[in-house]
C-alpha cells in the first residue's frame, strides 16, 4: 500500500470524518482543515458536504476537503468508501465515527422496530463497518497504524428517560471502543471516545430535556469549539499515546451525581 503523498517537506495527514454535513462532524472537519489535515467529508447528502467544504476555505475540486457520498450502514458502500480513500490519498491516519441517526424521546412500549434499528444501524453497525475498513488500511500501510476516534456521549453511560435505542447504541459504541483499542495494540492503531455533553445548537433555542424525575429542564449549553480543541488534541497526539475515553460538557450539566 502507498505510503504518505508529499505536500511540500510536510507529509500529508488524511482524516476522514463521518457525519460531516452538519453539527459536531462538520465543525470537526473544518478545525481539522484549519489544522493541516487532509479531509474526507462522508454523509448521505452531498450538498451538506460541499458547505462543509466552503467553510472549511476549500472550494470544489480542493482534495484538501473532499466529500464523499456514503450511508455508513451499508458494507458495501463503506468498503468502496474506504478504497477510495485509499486511491486518492494512499493511506488514512484519522478516523472520526461521529455520524447518528436519533429519534424524538419515546417510551420504550412505543418504540417501533423501524426506529430501533435506525438508530443502532447508524451508531452502533456504523461505528463497527467504518472502523473495519479503517483497521485493514492502518495496519497495512506504511507507516503503519493510526487514530480512530469513536463519538460517544454521556449517555454511554448515563442515560436520560425515554432513550432506550440511543442509550444501547451509545453503550455499544463504548464497547466498541475498548474492543477496537485492545485489537488495534499489535498494529499501532490507537483507538479512544469522545463523549459530548449539550452543545449549543445553531440558528435556535436549546429545548428542553427529560429529567430523571419526569420534569422537563433548558440544561446548560457550551459553544462546539470546545469538542474540536478536544478532537485536535486527541488527534495531534503521538503514536503510541492514547486519550481511552474524555467527556466534554458544560460543568452545570445535570450528570455528575443524583441530576
Amino acid at each position: 500500500m502507498a505510503g504518505n503523498k508529499e505536500v511540500g517537506a510536510e507529509p500529508t495527514k488524511v482524516a476522514l470524518v463521518t457525519g460531516a454535513g452538519r453539527g459536531i462532524g462538520r465543525a470537526c472537519a473544518v478545525g481539522l482543515v484549519a489544522d493541516g489535515w487532509t479531509v474526507v467529508l462522508t454523509g448521505r447528502r452531498e450538498a451538506p458536504l460541499k458547505e462543509t467544504a466552503e467553510l472549511a476555505g476549500q472550494g470544489p475540486g480542493s482534495a484538501i476537503a473532499t466529500p464523499l457520498i456514503c450511508d455508513i450502514t451499508d458494507p458495501d458502500a463503506v468498503e468502496a468508501l474506504f478504497a477510495e480513500v485509499v486511491r486518492r490519498f494512499g493511506r488514512l491516519d484519522l478516523l472520526f465515527n461521529n455520524a447518528a441517526d436519533t429519534m424524538p424521546s419515546t417510551p420504550v412500549e412505543e418504540v417501533s422496530a423501524a426506529d430501533w434499528h435506525k438508530v443502532m444501524d447508524s451508531i452502533a453497525t456504523g461505528t463497527f463497518l467504518c472502523s473495519r475498513a479503517a483497521f485493514r488500511i492502518m495496519k497495512a500501510q506504511s507507516p503503519r497504524g493510526g487514530r480512530i476516534i469513536n463519538n460517544g456521549a454521556p449517555s454511554a453511560h448515563v442515560p436520560r428517560p425515554d432513550s432506550v435505542a440511543f442509550t444501547a447504541a451509545k453503550h455499544a459504541v463504548a464497547g466498541l471502543t475498548r474492543s477496537l483499542s485492545l485489537d488495534g495494540r499489535r498494529h499501532d492503531i490507537s483507538v479512544g471516545q469522545i463523549d459530548v455533553g449539550n452543545v449549543t445548537p445553531e440558528g435556535r433555542e436549546q429545548p428542553p430535556a427529560r429529567q430523571a424525575d419526569g420534569s422537563l429542564r433548558v440544561e446548560p449549553t457550551m459553544d462546539v469549539r470546545h469538542v474540536v480543541d478536544m478532537v485536535l488534541a486527541m488527534a495531534g497526539l503521538p503514536r503510541g499515546v492514547n486519550v481511552q475515553s474524555v467527556t466534554v460538557m458544560p460543568s452545570a450539566m445535570p450528570l455528575v451525581g443524583r441530576g
